[in-house]
């Protein structure tokens, strides 16, 4: 049976439907769940990551619902009872939702997101869930980290030819708005979410005619205020630049044009850059800027910078829209409660590997901030615990508890919003423009020591007295059953 629609309800792991199905026929559809959405390594070896994607999850929480093609379906594989189908008919998300702001600055092992709802809701949300944070929020990060390396120069972002396909492509030129870049070769983005799109011509522009003279004089008296002129496509020093300087001279000053631009897209960039601003210069070209592109990431851009390149853009494509260095994200999305007569029961995961041991209980996450407003280090806490702020606070390493530090002079934030009250949205949707600049401002708090792309300061996740105390007891509880 070929679907007809996409319904993104249906973005959803087989192994979630049988669960589903199972906890139906099992009488626990109305039992409640709390699962925590979070990651476990920043990418890149870096010192943190930024959250982006809350906005596509809100859309399809809104919108949750199952068609009669997707019962059919569901029908068609003889793995679901009629009740259970029936149920799904009417699905509706009724629980509650808490998370991090998106654009907020993020670490390891705390919930981005807590889901509260009964199992099947909670558990049909997972895989949605976890593919957009995952894929946002990595090309988020890359894109803070590329920004953070062009010293504040522009940076567009141009990889939609080199995106894992269409989704991937619009809500990764989306996310890497929100990490700062400051603009996308992609119109469709443009389009839906009104990132700032732009672009002039390809080496097939200045192929087209008999010279390249020509091709760009063509240009610049079709779109005199936005001539970019790509001097690479035969001899960027020898043919290309001096071609671009004639008609910037004889077409677009004589318009009163005082804005352009060259483009180098091959070779040594360096080199050519360092060459190209003194034959711009030389010829009363001070204001005309320079753009490069060609593979390039945020170690390149910064070698480039540092190797005295004349830079004023950089177009980063593939690198970028692909985190081609370290392209999987790997949050999860773990049971760490139940509720039973209206109680809160803790549930752990256990594992060999230490990393992957699940903190149980519904939590909340507190941010430390110094008196200049630079993040300090992030609690986590049981949801109902009372943190006094006007005391001093000591945290500790959940993993080495003799790890400890005071903190006197501080502020402290609580993280979470909350987004779900009973299936209901209570949380209003801020702009684009909103988010982006939340996720610098959050970005401009964070130690130079943490933004380091080699060996970052550790950024420290402690749990409070009172979590770990229940962490711990449980780990002894399990440890003397067995």
């Amino acid at each position: 049976m070929k679907s007809k629609t996409m319904n993104k309800a249906m973005m959803i792991d087989f192994y979630e439907l049988t669960m589903a199905n199972g906890y139906f026929e099992s009488g626990k559809k109305d039992q409640i769940a709390y699962f925590d959405l979070y990651y476990r390594k920043n990418p890149d070896g870096g010192g943190y990551a930024l959250y982006s994607g809350l906005e596509s999850i809100i859309n399809f929480i809104d919108n949750l619902e199952f068609n009669e093609e997707d019962i059919e379906f569901l029908r068609s594989k003889n793995m679901f009872s009629q009740g259970f189908l029936d149920y799904l008919k009417d699905f509706k998300f009724t629980g509650d939702v808490y998370g991090f702001k998106e654009g907020s600055v993020v670490f390891p092992n705390e919930p981005i997101l807590t889901i509260k709802a009964p199992i099947i809701e909670a558990q049909i949300l997972e895989t949605y869930l976890l593919q957009v944070l995952n894929h946002q929020t990595l090309i988020a990060t890359k894109a803070s980290r590329i920004k953070y390396s062009s010293k504040e120069k522009t940076v567009i972002e141009m990889g939609a030819r080199r995106a894992h396909g269409l989704t991937s492509s619009i809500d990764g030129a989306r996310a890497a708005y929100i990490g700062g870049v400051d603009a996308t070769s992609n119109v469709l983005s443009d389009q839906m979410y009104g990132v700032p799109s732009g672009g002039t011509m390809a080496h097939s522009w200045v192929q087209m005619f008999d010279s390249e003279y020509e091709a760009f004089q063509a240009y610049a008296r079709i779109y005199p205020k936005h001539s970019t002129f790509l001097v690479d496509t035969y001899d960027t020093l020898k043919i290309g630049v001096p071609n671009a300087i004639k008609v910037i001279k004889n077409v677009l000053q004589p318009m009163g044009i005082n804005h352009y631009s060259i483009r180098i897209d091959s070779g040594d960039l360096t080199y050519l850059s360092k060459e190209a601003r003194k034959m711009l210069d030389e010829a009363g070209l001070e204001n005309c800027t320079i753009t490069v592109s060609n593979s390039l990431d945020e170690r390149i851009i910064k070698d480039l910078l540092v190797q005295g390149a004349e830079i004023d853009i950089f177009g980063v494509g593939e690198r970028l829209i692909t985190a081609k260095s370290d392209p999987v994200f790997g949050s999860v999305y773990k049971l760490v409660a139940i509720e039973e007569n209206g109680h809160i029961i803790p549930k752990i995961k256990l594992s060999d590997n230490v990393e992957k041991i699940t903190t149980p209980d519904f939590k909340s996450v507190y941010r430390i901030i110094d008196e200049d407003g630079h993040f300090e280090a992030d609690l986590i806490t049981l949801h109902d615990e009372k943190i006094k702020d006007k005391e001093p606070l000591t945290i500790f390493d959940p993993n080495n508890i003799w790890k400890q530090k005071t903190f006197e002079n501080y502020q402290l934030k609580c993280m979470q919003e909350t987004i779900y009250i009973n299936g209901k949205r209570v949380y209003e949707l801020p702009s684009l423009s909103q988010v982006r600049n939340y996720a610098q401002d959050q970005l401009n708090a964070l130690w130079p020591e943490v933004r380091r792309f080699d060996f970052p300061h550790q950024y420290y996740v402690d749990l409070s007295r009172g979590l770990w105390t229940v962490k711990n007891n449980m780990l002894e509880s399990i440890k003397d059953e067995s």
